[in-house]
């Protein structure tokens, strides 16, 4: 599984390292505060679990979702994790692999927005 993963101690440089491709190509976009000034960072531990991107500042969790995510299962373990997350007040942003390919411009539009949107309440 991808994405919010089961927090392991000494886990988060492994998946770093084994990142999907989608993952690859939305951190070379948002690391170094290219995307607005925020900084991000990558397989964040938070509570039992790591979110695949994490703006600190904002408080806000992007996830890259491959196939995996289609199940009732799969969903309804993703409603759990958000849940986890919103209950220690972050945001989340989900997006598929596929948009990452498809549409990478609107994927950071939409993150800069939700990111925005969050300095101005």
């Amino acid at each position: 599984m991808r994405g919010l993963r089961l927090h392991e101690p000494r886990r988060a440089p492994g998946l770093r390292r084994d990142q999907t491709e989608a993952e690859h190509e939305l951190w070379r976009r948002l690391r170094n505060r290219t995307l607005g000034g925020f900084k991000f960072v990558r397989q964040e531990p938070i509570g039992p679990y790591f979110a695949d991107v994490v703006c600190r500042e904002e408080k806000l969790v992007v996830e890259i979702d491959g196939a995996t995510h289609s199940t009732n299962d799969e969903r309804r373990r993703d409603e759990q994790r958000e849940q986890a997350l919103r209950d220690r007040g972050y945001r989340v942003s989900r997006f598929h692999n596929d948009e990452v390919y498809r549409d990478i411009d609107g994927v950071l539009d939409t993150i800069l927005a939700a990111l925005e949107r969050r300095r101005t309440l």
